[in-house]
């Protein structure tokens, strides 16, 4: 095997201030959403999943997205991704102001979509071609993630062909991205080498990024197959938290600390500060009031020498 690397950089995106608390059970202030997005700002993320614009009876821990928005840092230098499922969604999250990017879903399975949108799946996939027409049609961009991309809580095994073929369709619309999401974290590595090429394949020049969920533990495995299959946008979440209210067993996302340390250790430029990230799962800790999934944010990073430790706290 080559000693080659796949790739010298991947660009993150942490969804942790959505996807990461929008199943928590205990409310989450606004002051602690922005203060968990200025840490992520700080320790270098430039792609920001920064609140949802759905039903907050629905969802209610989104229920501030537009306090969210409106308190926001003004940095040019970062997108601010708001998640949407309707039009009514788009018109809140560009109403902001704030929100660079629309994040539309659609769903490999009619069950899962009804649950989780009230839409067929085939709907979805209209219903998401619209969405990005609407950011493309107010100056913004507009991406897509096809949930259930790796398996359905409700229909168990999702046929590769489906997927390909949603992908192909939202290709249409011409999103900045699309992203195959393992929703519950049924993915395996093999299954994901196999997905990413196909559609790939169909979709190209528009990349795919992908999500994992470390559910079953493959999340860190799924992400370097997804790599090696020439992914080079990951989503993550600070701390390894996640899960779809609509979803049953749908654990934490992939922990953005674990898969920076993974990639940075093996030469892979993430433009992200593992010790800025440890010190926000810290952070996080006290504000959740519970031990959070990710490992390296317990752990630390790679050791360091006992002379270096000295010098430090000289």
């Amino acid at each position: 095997m080559s000693d080659k690397l796949y790739t010298s950089a991947v660009e993150m995106v942490e969804v942790g201030p959505r996807d990461g608390l929008q199943n928590e059970a205990v409310q989450i202030s606004t002051f602690d959403k922005l203060a968990l997005i200025e840490r992520a700002i700080a320790a270098g993320s430039r792609r920001i999943e920064v609140t949802s614009f759905v039903n907050p009876k629905a969802v209610p821990q989104m229920a501030d997205a537009d306090a969210v928005c409106a308190g926001l840092p003004e940095r040019d230098e970062v997108t601010y991704i708001g998640l949407v499922l309707n039009g009514r969604g788009a018109e809140r999250a560009l109403a902001t102001g704030r929100i660079d990017q629309l994040g539309a879903v659609c769903v490999a399975t009619d069950t899962f979509a009804q649950k989780n949108q009230r839409q067929t799946s085939d709907q979805s996939v209209e219903v998401a071609q619209e969405l990005v027409a609407m950011a493309q049609a107010a100056g913004k961009t507009g991406q897509v993630t096809i949930g259930a991309s790796f398996g359905c809580p409700f229909e168990g095994e999702v046929a590769e062909e489906r997927v390909v073929a949603m992908a192909e369709q939202l290709a249409k619309a011409n999103p900045v991205e699309i992203a195959l999401a393992d929703t519950i974290g049924v993915g395996n590595p093999a299954h994901v080498t196999r997905l990413v090429k196909a559609v790939t394949g169909v979709i190209a020049p528009i990349p795919v990024r992908v999500h994992f969920h470390n559910t079953r533990g493959t999340g860190l495995a799924n992400v370097w197959a997804a790599i090696a299959a020439g992914v080079r946008t990951v989503d993550a979440s600070i701390g390894g938290l996640g899960g779809c209210p609509f979803a049953p067993s749908a654990a934490g996302n992939v922990a953005t600390e674990d898969v920076v340390y993974m990639l940075e250790r093996a030469g892979i430029s993430t433009g992200l500060d593992l010790e800025k990230l440890i010190e926000t799962h810290r952070w996080l800790t006290g504000v959740m009031d519970k031990q959070l999934p990710a490992m390296v944010g317990r752990s630390g990073g790679f050791p360091k020498p006992a002379e270096t430790l000295k010098k430090e706290l000289a």
